[in-house]
C-alpha cells in the first residue's frame, strides 16, 4: 500500500523493488490526482489520495486476497491533513498489516506525532531503516521497541566498478565527476554544493558537478521550475557554467546504475540534520562510490567508521575542502567507496526482500494463532 510506479517518487520506487523483490503480490496504489499514466498489472486497487472513502472501501476489498498488507508511511503522500487518512486505511483492514516509516520527526507537530504513534499502535509491527530512528521513536515517541524491526533500505546489487570505465559512454570522459541525484527540490542543499564548487575547480580544473533527476512533481505543480531556475541563475553567477550538468528527467535504473558508476565522489549536502534516511546515500553506498556528506541523522549512522566523510552543515568552505582531499587522494577515494561497498552488502534487495518475507510470515502467523486461541466470546465481538 503505497505510491507506486508510474508515479515519479523514492517511496513509488521503494514500494515497487521491496514487492518485487518479496515475489507474490498486489498492490493498493495511492493516486495524486495529477496522475494521469496508467498502472502496471499487479496494481489491483486504487486509492484516491483525497477521497476519504476510498480508504475503507480499499481495506475491505483486500480481505479475501492477502494474509498481510504493508503499508508504506510518509506524511506527504496520504491524504488528509498531515496524511491522516493512513489511520482510516489501517483501522479498517480485517487482517494484520506491517508500517515501514519513511520518516520519523524529531520535531512534530502534536498532529504529527499523534498519527505517528496511532499508526504504529495499529499495526502488527513497525519497520525503520536505521537505529537512529529505532532509538528516536522510542526516546521522544513512546515506542515499546520490542514493536520496532530495523530492516535497512535496499539497494540494487551491482559490481563494483572503475569509474574511468564507464565515463566515456556518458561523455564524462577525463572530468573529476562528482553526482548528486535525485527529485529536485528545496532541502537537498544543492546550493551549499554550488557554492563550494569554485574552490574545488580551482584545484581540480576538471571538475564536473552532475545533478540527476526531474524537479519533484509536487513542487512542478505549485512552482513550476523556479527552483531549478534559481540553482541555474547560481551557476552563471558563480561562472560554474562549463563544470556542472543538469539531467533534467527521471532516469531508469539502468541509466541512474551508470552515472553513480562515473562518479568519483558522491555528495548529499543536506541541510535538514534530522533526515532519518536517504534513498539517494543507499544507492551511492551500494555503488562503492566515495561520499561526502553533511551530518544528517542516517549519513551519520551509515557513514561511521571510515565509510564516508562527514562535513559542518552549511559551510561551502568545509565541502570545499572535503571535495579537494577525496578528489585528489585516489587512494582514500578507494577506500571510502570499499568501506562503503562492503558494507551495503546487507542492504541489497534480495537480502532486504528476505528480511521482510520472513517478517511478513512472523506476523501472519503469530495474528492467525492469536485469534484462534481467543475465546468465542471475545472472537464474536
Amino acid at each position: 500500500m503505497s505510491t507506486y510506479p508510474p508515479r515519479r517518487c523514492g517511496i513509488a520506487t521503494f514500494t515497487h523493488d521491496l514487492a518485487t523483490s518479496t515475489g507474490s503480490r498486489e498492490i493498493v496504489a495511492l493516486h495524486p490526482p495529477e496522475q494521469a499514466a496508467p498502472y502496471p498489472i499487479e496494481v489491483h486497487h486504487r486509492i484516491r489520495r483525497d477521497v476519504p472513502a476510498d480508504y475503507v472501501q480499499a481495506a475491505h476489498a483486500i480481505e479475501r486476497c492477502v494474509g498481510v498488507v504493508s503499508v508504506q508511511h510518509e506524511y506527504g503522500i496520504w491524504g488528509g491533513q498531515d496524511g491522516a487518512h493512513v489511520l482510516d486505511f489501517v483501522r479498517a483492514l480485517s487482517m494484520p498489516a506491517v508500517a515501514t516509516l519513511h520518516t520519523v520527526l524529531q520535531h512534530p507537530t502534536l498532529r504529527q506525532r499523534t498519527i505517528l504513534t496511532q499508526l504504529v499502535d495499529s499495526v502488527a509491527a513497525t519497520v525503520v531503516m536505521s537505529r537512529s530512528a529505532a532509538t528516536l521513536l522510542t526516546s521522544a515517541y513512546g515506542v515499546d521497541a520490542r514493536r520496532l524491526e530495523i530492516i535497512p533500505h535496499g539497494v540494487p546489487d551491482v559490481p563494483l566498478v572503475d569509474p574511468v570505465t564507464v565515463k566515456p559512454g556518458l561523455g564524462v570522459e577525463g572530468r573529476d565527476v562528482i553526482l548528486s541525484f535525485g527529485l529536485l527540490g528545496q532541502g537537498k542543499g544543492y546550493e551549499l554544493a554550488l557554492d563550494a564548487l569554485p574552490a574545488v575547480v580551482a584545484r581540480h580544473p576538471a571538475t564536473l558537478y552532475v545533478v540527476v533527476g526531474a524537479t519533484h512533481p509536487d513542487l512542478l505543480r505549485t512552482e513550476g521550475e523556479a527552483y531549478r531556475e534559481a540553482l541555474l541563475a547560481q551557476v552563471r553567477r558563480l561562472g560554474m557554467e562549463n563544470h556542472v550538468r543538469f539531467i533534467d528527467r527521471f532516469v531508469g535504473r539502468v541509466e541512474l546504475t551508470h552515472w553513480l558508476e562515473a562518479a568519483d565522489v558522491f555528495v548529499t549536502p543536506y541541510p535538514n540534520l534530522d533526515q532519518i534516511v536517504s534513498g539517494t546515500l543507499s544507492y551511492a553506498m551500494g555503488a562503492g562510490r566515495a561520499i561526502v556528506s553533511t551530518p544528517y541523522a542516517y549519513a551519520a549512522e551509515l557513514l561511521a567508521d571510515g565509510r564516508g566523510v562527514l562535513v559542518r552543515p552549511g559551510s561551502p568552505l568545509d565541502l570545499s575542502n572535503a571535495l579537494n582531499e577525496v578528489l585528489g587522494d585516489h587512494d582514500l577515494r578507494a577506500a571510502l567507496g570499499r568501506r562503503a561497498y562492503e558494507y551495503s552488502r546487507e542492504m541489497v534487495w534480495s537480502s532486504v526482500g528476505a528480511r521482510y518475507g520472513q517478517l511478513f510470515q512472523q506476523v501472519s502467523t503469530t495474528t492467525r494463532v492469536a485469534v484462534t486461541h481467543q475465546p468465542m466470546a471475545a472472537v464474536n465481538a
